[in-house]
């Protein structure tokens, strides 16, 4: 048996070691897969970067994040442009690696042109805390994360993104997708070193934005920005000026998927999560609470307890996984609601407000209740209650929680 001693290994066409070796006898190596096609594990700081999870929905307009943790905004535009979660094509690229959704956005028709204020963008926040502990050494230039990510676009040319830190003096790190080919996918891939005036804290705020845009107007852009540098941040200097074309062309399509940003100087095949470790990850920052129809009167999985003789009716939720931080409401759709004194005794639901929030728990209070049964003297100390949709089931109605970046 011999050794082989050396410093180090190199491809005789590349430009840097793809193994270094130590004296005490380990090594570092650039690894862009492994044996089998598997995966380095939980490598990818990005949540939903294969665009799986869309509990809010699988088609809508811009304002919202349909597909989890990546949201779909813009400000300007003359028809509104919408968003799906669309089904990546058998026979491409990406689906051959696995990936069967991307977030679509399809624009609209911009009829007045490419308006200095609008803008068209989809943008991820990272959780301060989870690129603190990450192993970034982000404050030094020679450490780094890389980025990657499949895009493809309707129209041919080139597309432009930022990064914004968000903790201390904000700075910004603009890039771009390079030139597409129309209706062709496209892997892009951005290493981004340190900087020694980024601050990330270790808590659950926003530490660090991903945006990525389809237009944005000369408010935003500066044509003296440099790219692939930090610089502090500025709104009016995100990116440099953006070509027109895909804005201006009459329902124009940008999809993408396989959204990675993971620690060191080298792109690794994307770490596919299964659907529920995904979906566990999203509910830290959104869970929606269907509610059953009228007609089923079926009791919810969340309960109204009554408080006190004549006093109010309570709902008490409970989340499947704490949330990042205590989250906001939104109710949506009609409810009906009652309490069970012997038999059933329902009232639409005027108003649905959060009285108390933590991050593990809600408590709402209802007004409009007001049948006798349950009303004033009726209303019995620890009565079990329900919601439901009030409109006979005809539309959904949920309790959205949010507690997005």
């Amino acid at each position: 048996m011999s050794t082989l001693k050396v410093d180090a290994i190199r491809h005789n066409s590349a430009t840097s070691d793809a193994i270094t070796t130590a004296a005490d006898g380990t090594c570092t190596a650039r690894i862009t897969g492994m044996t089998g096609g598997g995966q380095l594990s939980h490598r990818n700081i990005i949540i939903n970067g294969a665009m799986t999870v869309a509990q809010a929905g699988t088609s809508g307009n811009m304002g919202i994040r349909l597909v989890d943790r990546f949201g779909f905004f813009g400000t300007g535009q003359d028809e509104t442009p919408t968003q799906a979660q669309a089904d990546v094509a058998s026979g491409t690229t990406p689906y051959t690696l696995g990936f069967r959704k991307c977030l679509k956005m399809t624009n609209g028709n911009q009829t007045s042109g490419a308006g200095a204020a609008d803008r068209v963008f989809t943008s991820y926040g990272v959780e301060a805390q989870d690129l603190a502990t990450s192993g970034w050494n982000y404050t030094s230039s020679s450490s780094y994360v890389t980025l990657s990510f499949w895009v493809k676009s309707s129209v041919a040319q080139t597309f432009h993104g930022y990064l914004q830190t968000q903790d201390g003096t904000q700075q910004g790190y603009s890039f771009e997708t390079g030139s597409l080919t129309a209706n062709t996918w496209t892997k892009v891939t951005k290493t981004i070193p340190g900087n020694s005036n980024i601050t990330i804290d270790n808590d659950n705020g926003s530490g660090l934005s991903l945006n990525i845009g389809v237009y944005w107007g000369t408010n935003y852009t500066d044509a003296g920005n440099t790219m692939n540098q930090w610089a502090a941040y500025s709104g009016s200097s995100r990116m440099p000026d953006n070509t027109t074309t895909w804005y201006t062309t009459n329902d124009a399509t940008f999809e993408f998927t396989g959204v990675q940003l993971e620690v060191g100087d080298t792109a690794t095949s994307f770490e596919h999560r299964s659907f529920g470790e995904e979906l566990t990850r999203c509910s830290r920052y959104l869970q929606i609470f269907h509610v059953p129809t009228n007609d089923s009167r079926r009791a919810s999985n969340i309960t109204a307890t009554v408080h006190g003789t004549g006093g109010g009716v309570y709902l008490n939720v409970a989340f499947t996984h704490p949330m990042r931080a205590a989250p906001s409401l939104t109710v949506d759709g009609a409810f009906g609601g009652n309490v069970f004194t012997g038999s059933w005794s329902g009232d639409t639901l005027s108003s649905i407000a959060a009285e108390y929030s933590t991050d593990a728990l809600s408590t709402l209070g209802f007004n409009g209740i007001t049948s006798a049964s349950i009303s004033g003297s009726g209303r019995t100390v620890g009565l079990t209650g329900q919601i439901y949709t009030a409109n006979n089931g005809s539309n959904d109605a949920a309790l959205i929680y949010s507690a997005e970046l």
